[in-house]
């Protein structure tokens, strides 16, 4: 039953202010988090909250990014709930103890607000600074809109805490963090409703004696890469659970993938983010011209979804996956990912991998729409294809 249909509370929010709001709902038990462009807003409406009596957390503001991570770190192993935020060049700060945050199994929730990686130096929209910490252990999710931005801080807490396992959520910088929307911001009670307090399975207690991050011998340093990996394969069922029972709540359901208009679609257009709204508008021009066009937008990177996705492109005839970053060397991640789950399945969709958008380079609908008309019917590239 959808409790908050007719009991919206909607506020004009930029995608960070939502992301703050996501966050107060949640009620972290501490929020260390230093200041970096984009992400600064999330913070100040934070600490304008706690001023307000409205956030409990304890906010911390350490010397650094690195720091950030570390408190979070200790606070997690000591029982409580924590959230924190950043971008870009802080992200790539904390590079070391996200793989510590991981092994160590704590369930901290970071939103990551995406952003050009120096040098140069830029202050753009791009994914390259969460996408290159893919091997680090942490649940990544991606978000379209403030929205999504604000509903997926609260799942993200439900998953974490479920799994055990760091969630990192991301939205593109200006496009959605600084993007001022409707947003319907719900009702404390129906967020207690569905994140209860959090009871850690495990934590530092003088009286237990135990003991985190301590040195192993090679086959339990192994052993523990085997149990993070049966975590992370708990993590796409977790999402489905968490977005089927907040829609339930809300009206608003999410899911690893989402899928729009592609039950005949002969193209489908892939991709992550903000630059998913742009390709749902172009998809609509196209359905009216009469072209079976899809949306097939990745949610949940890691772990990638990868039996969703076989099914979704199944039966497609060609895909466009378009990548709003760039791996040197090897292309758009996305389209490499994407490549790597349907290989060895008999999959013959034609897929060309696009790098569209990099460095925040603006994607318009009428762009999308002419590379529909230039590549469906070309033999795909094994390499990676820089459009203007």
């Amino acid at each position: 039953m959808n409790i908050a249909a007719n009991n919206r509370n909607l506020q004009l929010l930029s995608g960070n202010h939502a992301v703050a709001m996501g966050a107060m709902l949640s009620k972290p038990d501490v929020a260390p988090v230093y200041p970096i462009t984009p992400q600064t807003p999330i913070l100040e409406k934070l600490t304008e909250l706690q001023t307000e009596g409205r956030f409990n957390a304890e906010v911390l503001t350490p010397e650094s990014e690195h720091s950030v991570l570390a408190a979070c770190i200790g606070a997690s192993h000591a029982g409580s709930r924590v959230f924190t935020a950043t971008s870009s060049q802080g992200l790539l700060l904390m590079h070391e103890l996200l793989h510590y945050a991981s092994g160590a199994r704590t369930s901290i929730v970071m939103f990551n607000v995406n952003r050009t990686p120096a040098s140069p130096w830029g202050f753009w929209p791009d994914q390259l600074d969460s996408l290159s910490q893919r091997d680090t252990g942490w649940v990544q999710l991606y978000s379209e809109t403030p929205q999504e931005s604000l509903d997926s801080v609260v799942q993200a807490f439900k998953i974490a805490e479920t799994v055990n396992l760091p969630v990192m959520i991301n939205h593109d910088a200006f496009y959605v963090s600084h993007a001022v929307e409707p947003v319907d911001v719900p009702e404390q009670s129906l967020v207690d409703q569905f994140l209860p307090p959090f009871v850690p399975p495990f934590s530092l207690d003088p009286e237990v004696g135990s003991s985190f991050g301590a040195p192993l011998a090679q086959d339990n340093w192994n052993k523990s890469r085997r149990v993070l990996d049966a975590a992370q394969a708990a993590v796409c069922d977790q999402v489905v659970e968490a977005g089927r029972d907040w829609g339930a709540l809300t009206g608003r359901p999410y899911g690893p993938i989402e899928q729009y208009r592609c039950e005949d679609a002969e193209v489908v257009i892939v991709t992550m983010g903000s630059m998913c709204g742009t390709v749902r508008d172009a998809v609509d021009r196209m359905r009216d011209q009469g072209q079976a066009v899809g949306l097939l937008k990745v949610r949940l990177f890691r772990p990638l979804p990868v039996s969703a996705l076989r099914e979704a492109l199944r039966d497609v005839p060609c895909a466009l996956v378009l990548d709003r970053n760039y791996s040197p060397g090897t292309g758009g991640i996305l389209h490499q990912e994407v490549k790597a789950a349907l290989f060895g399945t008999g999959n013959t969709t034609k897929m060309h991998g696009l790098l569209a958008g990099v460095g925040g380079v603006s994607v318009s609908s009428d762009r999308i729409q002419r590379l529909v008309g230039e590549y469906r019917d070309k033999v795909p590239s094994p390499d990676a294809i820089w459009v203007d």
